[in-house]
Parts: C-alpha cells; structure tokens; sequence
C-alpha cells in the first residue's frame, strides 16, 4: 500500500509518500513545497496544487491523508488562507480518483507516540527513529506529512511498529 501524506501550509507544504509492502515500510519520496512569498496567492496556490498532482500521478498512491485544519481562535483570518490550500489538495486527490483522508495532528500523536500532545520535535524524532534515519535533515513539515502517513497506515492495522 502507498500512502501520500500532506501537511498544508501558507508558506511551507510538506508530504511524504510511504510504501508498505509485506511488512517492510520504505520512503518512496518526501519534501516540501515552497511557492515564492512573492508571487501572486493564486499562483502560490497553483504551484501547491500542480506539485502535489504531480506527486500523485509519480506514485500512484493508494490514498492521500491530508491535515486537518486547526485554527485558533485569535487568527481567524489564517484559517481561511490555509483553507484554499487544502481545497487545491483535496482537488488534486479528487483529479486522480484518489481517496483522501482528513486526521487530526492530535489522532496522528495519539496512534504513533501514544500522546495526542506530543511536540513535533518529540514526533519528528519518533519518525526518524521508525524509518532508522536518525541523522537525516528532515524539517518538521516533512516529518509531520511523514507522521500523517505512518499514523494512517498504522490506523489501517497495517504492520509498520
């Protein structure tokens, strides 16, 4: 099974696609998508959406775990922004007939770490740990799409732990 996970951001989106075939789990790709602050909103959004569509197309994955949206209360606005991000997401997975799945960060910790309010500093380093990359230079919106994956594949009662 191939697993894309997002983690939407106004300035940083990170993924990263899992494959987990006869109990053996491998990276088949992960990084982030960094649309030029300076470039009109619809083009940053753009540029979001034909990576991602182009991710999807590359891997084929089964499906696309996308973040769902948090938003505090004293920045309303933010919500409404990182809302367009996630739309050209979730218009990327509907494109290519692939089933997207909304999980909460809180859900991800609780099914990886066993703590629903674990930091991403304490998810990053169990990710690095379960994929035996401790060394790696993974930024935290790589390691938190990574999490989405592993967390949903491990949801799915598929043998990743």
């Amino acid at each position: 099974m191939k697993i894309l996970g997002v983690d939407p951001g106004l300035v940083t989106t990170g993924y990263g696609v899992i494959e987990v075939k006869g109990g053996k789990l491998k990276v088949l790709e992960a990084g982030v998508v960094q649309p030029n602050t300076k470039d009109a909103f619809e083009r940053r959004i753009a540029k979001v959406h034909q990576h991602i569509g182009g991710i999807i197309n590359t891997h084929k994955p089964d499906a696309v775990v996308l973040e769902k949206l948090y938003a505090h209360y004293k920045h309303p606005a933010t919500a409404f922004v990182l809302g367009h991000v996630r739309g050209v997401i979730c218009l990327a997975a509907a494109q290519s007939n692939t089933p997207l799945i909304e999980q909460s960060p809180k859900r991800i910790r609780m099914a990886l770490l066993g703590n629903g309010n674990a930091t991403k500093i304490q998810v990053q380093a169990f990710v690095k740990r379960l994929l035996n990359c401790p060394k790696a230079d993974m930024g935290l919106d790589i390691s938190d799409a990574l999490a989405l994956a592993l967390g949903h594949a491990h949801m799915m009662r598929i043998k990743i732990i």
